[in-house]
């Protein structure tokens, strides 16, 4: 891991705490509550993980009944998560705790949430190995990211203005999420795309056989997901 990223990252989203609620409105819209639904509808089982909750904005989405612990790397996002939880009357095991070094035990949740995490973990592949790790034999991995284009004209474009983005506003704009997932000996077992003609992808994973990603020819099921919330498990 690399600690001076990991500081630089993390002092970043400490100063972004205080506008983070706005900047989201504001750049996702009503759209959002449509994405989140359809990420938190798709959990299994009764442990649950959200990695980088942020200041809580998925709280309004969560499901009954389940035990949810929520991580994040900045105090100053947590601080603000903790004051909307206890606003709500939320029961939620709120942690800081850095999603490159996880400190929980193998196989402990049946699900791990997380929406537009990757895009600022400084290394998402250890990051995402940390995940494989805690998931339990049968339990999956539920993303809503936005990745690099597909199209290799818009991805030279994304990769030409990345660093300013990063530098400017913190997230990157070019990851390769589902090579990064497969990486980390995870299965893509589907994958929806949500918004800007793909950028933004639903994804859901599971850990791979002894860790290592299974054979090309699994097939991976391809679906667009509509602005209705149809939820896809």
């Amino acid at each position: 891991m690399d600690l001076k990223k990991t500081a630089r990252a993390r002092a970043k989203w400490d100063r972004n705490a205080r506008f983070y609620d706005f900047m989201s409105r504001f750049m996702e819209g009503k759209k959002a509550g449509v994405w989140l639904t359809n990420l938190w509808g798709s959990i299994k089982g009764q442990e649950v993980l959200e990695v980088g909750v942020g200041t809580g904005r998925s709280f309004p989405y969560y499901p009954g009944g389940l035990t949810i612990t929520a991580i994040d790397f900045s105090g100053g996002m947590l601080s603000k998560a903790k004051e909307k939880a206890h606003r709500l009357g939320l029961s939620v095991n709120l942690r800081q705790m850095d999603v490159q070094k996880l400190e929980f035990a193998d196989d402990s949740f049946d699900t791990v949430v997380a929406s537009c995490v990757f895009c600022s973990v400084p290394d998402a592949v250890l990051g995402l190995q940390e995940i494989r790790r805690v998931i339990r034999p049968g339990g999956r991995l539920v993303l809503l990211e936005h990745v690099r284009h597909d199209n290799k004209f818009i991805g030279k474009i994304m990769d030409l203005l990345n660093p300013l983005f990063v530098r400017f506003s913190g997230p990157a704009i070019n990851r390769r999420t589902l090579e990064n997932v497969r990486k980390a000996g995870m299965d893509i077992d589907t994958v929806a795309d949500m918004a800007m003609g793909g950028i933004l992808k639903f994804i859901i994973a599971s850990p791979a056989k002894n860790g290592q990603q299974e054979s090309q020819g699994n097939s991976t099921r391809e679906k667009k997901v509509g602005e209705n919330g149809s939820q896809v498990t």
